[in-house]
Parts: C-alpha cells; structure tokens; sequence
C-alpha cells in the first residue's frame, strides 16, 4: 500500500473530495457509498456466539482471524477509512415464483445467473480508487469483494447502506435486499458519512416462516447447516436426507426469504450487463443441466459464482432436484444411466432420487390454487399467495 500524504489538504478539500467519490462512484455503477471509521466491537460478541453454537458448519474460516474481523482497519496497515458500496443486481431474468412453482426447472439464486460479481465489483471499485488517485496523485488503497476477513453486512449497516433484516441479510428501504457490498480501504482522513438507519422490519416474520428448511433459530440467527446455500454451495458432504425433500428443484442457492420479504417490492432491475442472466440460467431444465458433463459445465460457467460448487456438488444438487421432480421415462433413464459412472458421493443421490421417484404418487397439475404436500410446496405457495396479495407490515 503506498500511502498517501493527508497534510497537503484542508478539511474543505477533503469534504468535497468526499462528495466527489459519490458522484463518481455513481458514474461507475455503484447505487449507494458511505464513509466510515469501522467500530464492530458489538458485531464481533455477535458472532463468536454464532461460531460457538456451531452454526457456521463446514466453514472454519469464519473462525479465523477474529481479531481482524473487529478491526478491520488492520488488515491494511495505514488505512483510516472504509468506503462500503452497494451495487443492486435484480436481473431482467425470468419471474423467480414460475421457475419455483415448475419443478421440471432449475432454479439458481438471482445474484448468480450472470457474470461472477466480485469480478465486477472489484474491477469497478479499483477503477473508482485510481479515479481518486488520480486527483490526490497518491493515494493508499485496497479493495475488497467478499475477501479477507471482514465482515461486510455489519460495516455496511454502520455506514447506513441499510439494516439487518430477521433473515440476516441487509435491507435498504428503496432497493430491498437484491444488492451486492463491497469495501475500499482508503488512507485519507476523509470526512465520515455514517449514518445507521431504523430497523423497518417491524413485526414481520414472513421471511422466518418461508424457509423451506427452517433454517431460523431465531429472529437474526441462521443455522447455515440448515441454510439451502450452505447445503448447495459450501458444503462438499451429502445433504442430509431429511432436507432433500425440502429442497425442491433449488440446485444453487435460495432465494425464498428475500423473495417473501415485501421491501422488496422496491427492487428495481439493474441495468448492469453483468448481471444479466447466462445461458439461459434463469429458465432451463433440470434434465439439461443434469446432462452436462464436466466440460460442459466448466465451459458453462466460466466466469460464474456457480464454479463455487463444482461439478461433483453441481450434479449432486441437481439429482436432488430430479428427485424431487414429478418424473418422467426422460428423468429415471437419465438418472440410471448416470448411477454407475458418478463419483460415489453423486451416485448415493441418484440412487435416492430414483427411490423417491419410485414411490412418487401421480399428481395431476395443479394450477394456481397450490396443493400442499410437502415443505417445499408449502414455500412456492405462500411465496405466489404473497404476490398476489403483498404482505403488510
């Protein structure tokens, strides 16, 4: 980090390059920034709890560096401030309840479906710093997209970009929770711009009530073991056979405590290319996907957050989904043909979709009045129930 030299501006000077940085982190495609001196004393208490219960699972790394993750600041030696972005990325993709509601569908978390955002957001956040540079002519940075330990929700809420909903996600009152945040340490004194806002979640627990695995223990505290994401993405284990079921066809991720959440209806769909959904992502059928090899699927998803899972996770998650499907001659040969060849920890989920398939009673199509007959029904339908008639505050 080469550092800048603060004395050469007055007070007046760094006020309105402070003012500056906002404009021109608007012109780079950032919908909100904030300048803040990090104090997570608070925060981090929070979160040994949480890693005492053993709610972070498999994710050992969120143990590590706590110290770091209280005082941020240090993890590069002669910063003074942190400016947290918000970047809003709701893709023009199709309607999330439909691909929910169609079990022969693939669904994939909406952050995901186009190119892997902290490629962007690092790229635009380094553009951002040299701009400053370039008016300062020296300036100590470093940027930071979901890397190194740092807890980015609880700095954004201190910066004011929003506040922590019961789902533990940060909501902002015009955009919702369908955004991106990252952070630029910076070593010039600017002028901080924090301003923590009001918890609007009120008496609320629709997002609570929605999970499909009941991952809630409580209002703010999530038991990733339990979490969708965390089964379909950061876990490498076999997903607990009394969740699969609940999974329904989500094979990347969920959505379905933001999609409840009624701040989001003020969501508006980014114009960012980026984000824009690939090869067709946000509607393409469990069978197609199922019969990618792994060439086809690192191809696929080159550039994409979905490579987090990899193949062997990405044709577990999905056999799941197949599972869970209503079936067909087209699914069951798929899934025997792929049985015997798989990496056995795939192959003990074939098996347990092709079980599930067998004993599957036929069902005739519902339409939109939904029949309740599992956990993961039940959430598509209070999900379209709440569409229809938005949930109140």
């Amino acid at each position: 980090m080469q550092p800048s030299q603060p004395d050469h501006f007055s007070p007046e000077q760094l006020s309105q390059l402070a003012n500056d940085i906002d404009i021109w982190a608007r012109e780079l495609g950032f919908n909100q920034t904030s300048i803040i001196v990090p104090d997570l004393s608070k925060d981090i208490e929070r979160m040994k709890q949480w890693l005492d219960r053993g709610y972070h699972g498999k994710m050992d790394y969120l143990a590590n560096n706590l110290d770091l993750r209280e005082n941020p600041l240090a993890i590069v030696p002669g910063s003074t401030r942190v400016i947290s972005v918000r970047m809003d990325y709701t893709p023009p993709a199709k309607n999330a309840i439909d691909v929910l509601r169609d079990k022969s569908k693939a669904y994939i978390a909406r952050y995901t479906l186009g190119r892997d955002y902290h490629k962007t957001l690092r790229k635009r956040l380094t553009q951002l710093a040299k701009r400053i540079e370039r008016h300062t002519e020296q300036l100590g940075y470093r940027a930071f997209v979901d890397s190194a330990p740092i807890m980015e929700r609880a700095i954004a809420e201190q910066a004011g970009l929003g506040w922590t909903g019961k789902h533990t996600l940060l909501i902002n009152r015009k955009a919702g929770s369908h955004f991106f945040l990252a952070e630029l340490f910076i070593d010039l004194p600017l002028p901080t711009s924090e301003k923590k806002v009001m918890n609007n979640c009120g008496k609320c627990t629709a997002c609570l009530d929605i999970c499909p695995t009941q991952a809630f223990v409580d209002e703010n505290i999530l038991d990733a073991r339990r979490c969708i994401s965390y089964l379909t993405i950061e876990s490498k284990e076999a997903i607990p056979i009394e969740l699969r079921s609940k999974i329904g066809n989500r094979i990347f991720g969920c959505d379905d405590c933001q999609l409840i959440c009624p701040w989001n209806k003020f969501a508006k769909h980014s114009s960012e290319d980026d984000f824009k959904p690939r090869h067709n992502l946000d509607d393409i059928s469990l069978l197609e996907l199922f019969n990618w090899d792994e060439k086809a699927f690192l191809k696929n998803t080159e550039g994409s957050a979905i490579r987090r899972t990899g193949f062997i996770g990405w044709q577990r998650n999905i056999a799941v989904a197949l599972g869970n499907s209503r079936g067909s001659v087209e699914i069951k040969a798929a899934l025997e043909r792929k049985l015997h060849d798989s990496n056995p920890l795939v192959a003990e989920h074939i098996q347990w979709a092709l079980e599930q398939l067998e004993h599957k009673d036929i069902r005739s199509e519902r339409g939109s009045q939904l029949l309740i007959t599992d956990a993961a029904d039940r959430t598509q339908a209070l999900i379209y129930k709440s569409r229809i008639k938005p949930l109140m505050i």
